[in-house]
């Protein structure tokens, strides 16, 4: 079997367990599409040719895309841990030059399930390794757990920055993805060490990874100006936030880059300054259960596409 074969199998296995895959380029973890950031984006990827598309967006469980986007390149296979409703532990191993940080409470700690076993001592909880596991190229390991079905959604850590849970741990969530088992990175390849059923992330570690909750967020206010002039600024920016905020579970982020484009043009043209088209995104999206990290990125998106293309506001 050709390896472009064994890969697009590994998908398919991988699809049919409900997680949504991408391709990676051939023996490495980075993703093979999109070449670019969304800050960066040109338009003139067919792939992009509506909105920017990222590999999130890219990640699929149609085994008809799969096959076609596996049919000649050996793609490495990238699983998308958002929409695959995933949480994934990443257990790292102690490079030789690698030094603990400043007051680590686990400076021994030669890998990252010697720390989360520290960890869960301190919590008084059982190692929670009953799961899925994938052992990595590099020796470490990933340990998969479902996404709790309520509460916030769970981003990506690094180590003991923010909510992590410490020194060679990082965390995989919305926004990030991991590398399949059976696909192969700088000619390691990555294996299953325990084939069972991917248990729910405990409640304990789910609380310890939630995001802190965001401030209180303060009206914002926009100057418009008198006369036609502002009754059709304030109808356009009304239209734009009511489509955000009708948008459907699913289709909320790319409502939320549609408006930003539209703003970003009335910004570009004069009509309204840019930080105040952010801040009232901002405002709406976060409003309807859109993570922060994900709404600035769409905005800062949305707003440089419709900067290209100003459009003014007769007086």
């Amino acid at each position: 079997m050709r390896l472009n074969e064994s890969l697009r199998d590994v998908a398919l296995a991988a699809a049919a367990r409900g997680w949504h895959v991408f391709p990676l380029r051939p023996d490495d973890k980075r993703p093979a599409f999109p070449d670019h950031p969304a800050d960066a984006c040109t338009r003139t990827d067919p792939r992009c040719r509506v909105r920017h598309t990222s590999w999130e967006d890219r990640a699929t469980t149609d085994p008809d895309r799969i096959r076609r986007g596996w049919a000649t390149v050996p793609y490495g296979v990238g699983i998308a841990c958002g929409p695959s409703r995933l949480v994934v532990i990443d257990l790292d191993v102690r490079k030789p030059d690698q030094s603990p940080p400043a007051d680590c409470p686990y400076p021994a700690a030669e890998e990252g399930f010697d720390v989360l076993v520290e960890v869960c001592e301190a919590a008084e909880q059982q190692v929670p390794d009953d799961t899925y596991t994938v052992a990595t190229g590099r020796g470490g390991t990933h340990l998969y757990f479902r996404h709790p079905a309520t509460g916030p959604a769970l981003r990506n850590t690094a180590g003991e920055r923010g909510n992590g849970l410490g020194w060679l741990i990082d965390t995989r969530a919305h926004g990030g993805y991991v590398v399949a088992a059976g696909s192969i990175v700088t000619g390691r390849p990555y294996t299953v060490v325990r084939d069972v059923e991917v248990a729910e992330l405990p409640g304990w570690l789910a609380e310890r990874l939630a995001p802190a909750p965001l401030p209180p967020q303060r009206p914002v206010a926009v100057d418009l100006p008198t006369g036609r002039a502002g009754a059709y600024l304030d109808a356009a920016i009304s239209r734009q936030l009511d489509h955000l905020r009708s948008a459907v579970q699913g289709e909320r982020n790319h409502a939320l880059y549609v408006s930003a484009v539209a703003l970003g043009q009335l910004a570009a043209g004069g009509a309204l300054p840019e930080e105040q088209a952010a801040a009232l995104l901002e405002e709406v999206a976060l409003a309807i259960g859109l993570t922060r990290f994900e709404t600035l990125r769409t905005i800062r998106s949305g707003l440089a596409a419709g900067a290209r293309r100003p459009r003014t506001v007769a007086a």
